[in-house]
């Protein structure tokens, strides 16, 4: 079937809002329901239906140049994308000045009702839908793939092939957290971050290895927070933007818990900071983007 239609689409599709300790708790009946938009860009593919990446922003929102630039690069081999809004519906266009603003785990739920939409148009192939997250978007890219919440808030008609966060933060423990989907989650992160330091993550794509996981995480010497941005070519300090990087939370019956103080973690706490720094870096973008597509057209058999 020859692709016919504009290049990119907006789409619209139901979410819901909830916090941290709803999501967790799988409090459905707290939660709240909103109509969420997204920008569906088609491939100039011959055949169709074809595969597809949702792309989560970071806490900068929708106007972020990053999810602009890999719908470019990934239409580029062939592959649909759809860049999700997570903040505008929700009174936000940003929310890195004050991250209690959208409960950290809410763009799981955001993730699995895209992969709804994915997988109920004609032109995408429902077997083959990733989901790539940047920052605050790679925390829904990396912890979608856990059983656990597949199982309260996941698609009943499709599945993730693949999982693919760039820097997201890393600092949790949380019940079941290495009982995950057997699909490839494929991390990418600057060894320089200052906004999401890269150990924790690194220790928890070890520890999903260790348990079986096929996993691997990407790292980049000098590099730093959004390397891959194209909008940040100068080292950029965010004088307003919250960071929890000296931060670790476990998770508490459902409940996030600062695990200095024993309390729930507020982002009034103590271990939260402002001035993280963002750069490009094009070594690291080139690097990542071809990790990218190599990992993608053997994925989706593109070839």
């Amino acid at each position: 079937m020859t692709q016919s239609g504009p290049p990119v689409e907006t789409v619209s599709f139901g979410s819901l809002t909830m916090s941290d300790t709803q999501f967790l708790s799988g409090d459905l009946a707290g939660a709240e329901p909103v109509t969420l938009t997204g920008r569906l860009q088609l491939p100039a593919a011959e055949t169709q239906p074809v595969p597809a990446v949702i792309l989560l922003h970071g806490s900068d929102g929708p106007g972020s140049a990053v999810t602009w630039h890999w719908a470019n690069v990934l239409n580029g081999i062939g592959i649909a994308t759809l860049r999700v809004d997570s903040y505008t519906a929700r009174g936000y266009e940003e929310i890195f000045s004050d991250q209690s603003r959208v409960g950290e785990f809410n763009n799981i739920i955001d993730t699995y009702r895209a992969l709804d939409l994915l997988a109920a148009d004609e032109r995408i192939n429902p077997d083959r839908i990733a989901v790539m997250g940047f920052s605050r978007g790679g925390i829904a890219a990396l912890y979608s793939a856990m059983t656990r919440f597949n199982g309260l808030y996941g698609s009943q008609t499709a599945k993730l092939a693949a999982h693919l966060p760039f820097y997201s933060p890393c600092n949790f423990a949380l019940q079941n957290e290495l009982d995950i989907r057997p699909v490839p989650i494929r991390a990418f992160h600057g060894e320089a971050d200052v906004w999401n330091p890269l150990p924790r993550c690194r220790d928890y794509a070890d520890r999903l290895r260790q348990a079986g996981g096929d996993v691997a995480i990407f790292t980049y010497p000098g590099a730093h927070h959004a390397f891959d941005h194209p909008g940040s070519p100068s080292y950029n300090v965010k004088e307003t933007a919250q960071t929890s990087r000296r931060c670790f939370r476990r998770e508490d019956d459902g409940v996030l818990v600062n695990a200095d103080t024993g309390q729930p973690f507020s982002w009034t706490d103590d271990c939260v900071e402002k001035g993280p720094a963002v750069q490009y870096n094009p070594a690291a973008a080139d690097a990542a983007q071809a990790e990218i597509s190599a990992f993608l057209t053997e994925l989706f058999e593109l070839n």
